[in-house]
Order: C-alpha cells, then structure tokens, then sequence
C-alpha cells in the first residue's frame, strides 16, 4: 500500500456513466481532488503512475459486508476488511450490525465511523432494526440516522414479527432510509445446513427450502406495498425470490435487491464435490443451477439492482469443524471482482456500463449516499482495473484477518489494481 495526496495517473480508459470508454487519458489528482483528465497531460512536481491502458471507473460500493468490529476482532476488524476492499477495488463499504455490542445504539455507530475515518475506504454502518437484534422492539432509528446510519436491518437473522417489520417500515419510511431484511422464514428454514434438494437428500444433511427465503420476501413486498416504506431484500438466491421481485416493482412496489457473486457462480454440488468443505457453507445456502442462472437473468434485467459479497470471515478454528457446526460465511471482498469478470463479462451476458451500475450506482442510490463522479472539479474516488486478465486467486491474495473463502486455486477473470479515496492512493501489489 502506498499513498499519496497528489498523484498523476496515466494511460487510463474512463469508463461508466459520461464517458464513451474508447479514449486514453490522463488523470491528475491535486488534494484529493480531480483537477485534470485529458491525454497526455503536461508533466508536474506530483508522483505519476502508468497504468498501460487499464479502465478506470468512479469507485465501487459493497453494500453488504461484514467487518466484525467491535466484539469479533479476532476474526476481522474495520481496518483489515477495509485493506480486503481496497484489494478488490471497493471504495465503499456498507456493513452490518451483527456486531457485539450490536450496532442498536448511537454511540455504536459512531464509534465505528470514528475507526474508518482515517482509513482510504469510506465505511457507512447499518443499524439494528430493533434492539438487541431481538425483534421484540424497534431502535431509536431517528438517533441512529442522525449518528451516522444509512438503512436499518438485523441482518443475520430476520425480521421475523410482522408487526414489527410493519412498524419499522412505517418509521424507516419517515427518514427515508430502507429496511435491509434477512429473508428467512425460521421456521422453515431450520436447522437447515445447505439447500433442501436432491443434493442434501443424498448427503443426508437437513436443508433449508427456497420456500423458506421466498415466504419472507412475499410478506415484505407486501408490507412495503401497504406501508409505502422500502425495503431491500439481501443476498437474494432462488428463481422464486427474482420473480417476486420482478413482478413487485412491475406494480410500482418501493422494492430492491442484491445478489452475492457466490450466488450468481456457485452451486450446491460443491458441497458434496468437495467432501463437506466448511467453505461452501453460507445463508442463505448455495442454490441449483437453475437458481444460479435466475441471479444472472435478474441483473442482466434489472430486476436486481446491485452486486455484493456478504463478506462474512470467521478464524479458522470456527470453520475447521464438521459440515453442520461450522458457521455460515465466507470472505468475498478480495474475490468478487475476479467473479463478476469470469461470469458477467467474459461470457457475454452482460456490458461492462450494466455491471457498473450495480457496483457504483445503484447501491448508493438506495442508500441515499452521494454517488461519486468521475470529472473535473469532483473528489477523487475512482476504482481503476480491468476486465481481461487471467489470474489464480491465492492465499497471498488475502487481505482479510480471516482465510475462509471457497475460491483458493480457481480462476478469476479481470483484477482489480488500484485505489484513489480520501487523498489516499492504495495500489494492488
């Protein structure tokens, strides 16, 4: 990692929303902000860097992610989750609240910012709907806005009270901020450890159904549509789950979504393919194939609105046990890219303009954070990278505290190689 406050870039394609991605340019950065793009810019007292022609984007935001601080350090903390983002070309994170203590007061969220403000990548907490992540009661949303957060959820367990689901859409809607639900129907669900199928029937392991992820969502879509409030449906995973989505935001329902790229790539064959590997294992679980290609037909027609990781580490002891007591997680900052290269781009099924949009855009957008642009005058947030390169993700690779990830040894399409983001200049090494 290097930084610099001023910074000449060279050799660089811009690409994304205002540029055509068919020109070379130049891109100089005085205090953090951009001064010049244009080619062959005059030469000048700041350090320069050749990119030889790599792409560069305003910078990409994770919506969903992990960092375990406070409370779960040994496994992450805000600054190495954030040296995983930088590596796979994040400027943004947004993470969530299962923390310890859970991020259901002010002072929580505060102390999270305080941790990510020196830091080159920006980090907006997400707040407990209720307190405790208990269920029974909402949280002081209108303090924990004014703190810091940007939408509310009790991610890693649902919202499972209707009443309360309806009552934090009814408030969350007054602050216009949305309400990010864990789809799960426990009852359904539990104690489910892959996906209910042909594959756990064969491996004699208790699943959890599609059916379960797709009860939720419905109740949800109709508590927005009766309340007027957003909701944001995470890490979604079946072809039922897409479809109401779909069909809900066809009517005019305040409804968006996310896929993790492990659910557009995945199956749950690796499970039984690997004898058991803890890696594999994830909530919601992997799905079919049939499944995996509903994620891909859902981005390519907009129906999901943003791609993220569900960057989830846990120590290695936690993960090194059997199939059934391993927590559900993996990492996924350092590798997503390298995903969405192989899937997205390399095969066709989508331009680069569209998977820019789920990664620079459209998460903010349903945050109702400033999307960052790439021009004169603006602040220098940009992710540079490309989209061609072959490479073997490895554990030196890793930039997490943590090392569960399924995605040692395999291929990835398109790297990430660089950083800019407040004043801070993070090259991929």
């Amino acid at each position: 990692m290097s930084t610099s406050q001023d910074i000449l870039l060279r050799n660089v394609v811009p690409v994304g929303r205002g540029h055509t991605g068919k020109e070379k340019s130049d891109i100089r950065i005085v205090n953090g902000q951009i001064s010049e793009i244009g080619p062959e810019l005059k030469k000048g007292d700041e350090p320069e860097h050749d990119f030889n022609g790599a792409l560069v984007s305003a910078g990409w935001m994770d919506m969903h992610v992990h960092l375990r601080e406070p409370g779960f350090e040994h496994k992450e903390t805000i600054a190495s989750g954030c040296r995983a983002a930088a590596f796979g070309g994040f400027t943004a994170v947004a993470c969530m609240p299962n923390t310890n203590p859970p991020v259901h007061t002010r002072d929580v969220v505060e102390f999270i910012r305080k941790k990510a403000e020196s830091l080159p990548v920006d980090v907006y907490p997400i707040a407990c709907v209720t307190k405790e992540r208990k269920g029974s009661s909402i949280s002081e949303m209108a303090d924990l806005q004014e703190g810091g957060a940007v939408a509310f959820s009790d991610d890693g367990d649902p919202v499972f009270d209707s009443r309360i689901m309806r009552i934090a859409l009814e408030y969350s809607s007054m602050l216009g901020m949305p309400v990010i639900n864990h789809e799960e129907d426990l009852a359904l669900s539990r104690p489910g450890h892959m996906h209910e199928g042909r594959v756990s029937t064969r491996l004699g392991l208790a699943g959890t159904p599609g059916i379960a992820e797709e009860v939720m969502i419905a109740r949800d879509i109709m508590l927005a549509e009766l309340t007027g409030g957003h909701v944001h449906v995470a890490h979604i995973s079946t072809r039922k789950g897409v479809d109401l989505v779909r069909q809900a935001k066809i009517k005019g329902i305040r409804v968006t979504t996310e896929v993790c790229t492990h659910h557009f790539d995945l199956t749950d064959e690796e499970i039984e393919r690997t004898n058991f590997d803890t890696n594999f294992k994830m909530h919601p679980p992997l799905r079919t194939a049939d499944d995996v290609e509903a994620m891909i037909e859902g981005l390519v027609d907009g129906t999901i609105d943003a791609i993220c990781t569900d960057h989830a580490p846990h120590s290695i002891d936690e993960k090194e046990v059997e199939f059934i007591y391993a927590p559900n997680g993996i990492l996924g900052l350092e590798t997503a890219w390298g995903v969405t290269g192989r899937i997205l781009l390399k095969s066709g099924r989508m331009k680069l303009d569209s998977v820019l949009e789920k990664l620079v855009e459209n998460p903010r957008t349903i945050l109702n954070i400033p999307v960052p642009k790439l021009a004169p005058g603006e602040p220098a947030n940009l992710t540079i990278f490309n989209t061609d390169e072959e490479w073997i993700f490895e554990k030196k690779h890793i930039r997490s505290k943590s090392r569960n990830t399924p995605y040692l040894g395999r291929e990835m399409t398109g790297r990430a190689l660089a950083i800019y983001n407040r004043g801070q200049f993070v090259l991929n090494t």
